[in-house]
């Protein structure tokens, strides 16, 4: 499936039951473009074990992947989502993951074009956590 932003390849996956309202259209399954992290509601073949380092060899694998997909979907309004966006990354932490650290390396990554202006969410989103 491609997406719908930019057209490149994207990664099918199945959000959680705990992830769920913070999911596009509080869908059961999920898109994630390999190049602009756009997170969409998927209508398609769902994987249960999606390979996330299709995105880029930064992007966390295992429990760290979805809320960090998810919370990376909602940092278009971050005044709007901050209790959504905090919970997620905590999740992510709570995985073994530090979610700046891999936001730096996403921002590194040549192959990477983000919808948004990651650089400046970076910020931002190190003074939710800290």
């Amino acid at each position: 499936m491609a997406c719908s932003v930019c057209n490149e390849p994207t990664i099918a996956f199945s959000i959680p039951e705990e992830y769920r309202e913070y999911a596009p259209e509080q869908s059961p399954a999920a898109t994630c473009c390999t190049r602009c992290l756009t997170v969409e509601p998927a209508d398609g073949e769902v994987l249960e074990e999606p390979d996330f380092t299709r995105v880029s060899n930064a992007f966390p694998t295992g429990e760290a992947a979805i809320p960090l997909a998810l919370a990376l979907s909602l940092c278009s309004s971050l005044a709007t989502n901050r209790a959504a966006i905090e919970e997620l990354l905590e999740a992510v932490e709570r995985a073994g993951t530090d979610p700046l650290l891999v936001l730096d390396r996403l921002l590194d990554d040549p192959e990477i074009e983000p919808r948004i202006d990651l650089e400046r969410r970076r910020h931002q989103l190190e003074q939710f956590l800290y």
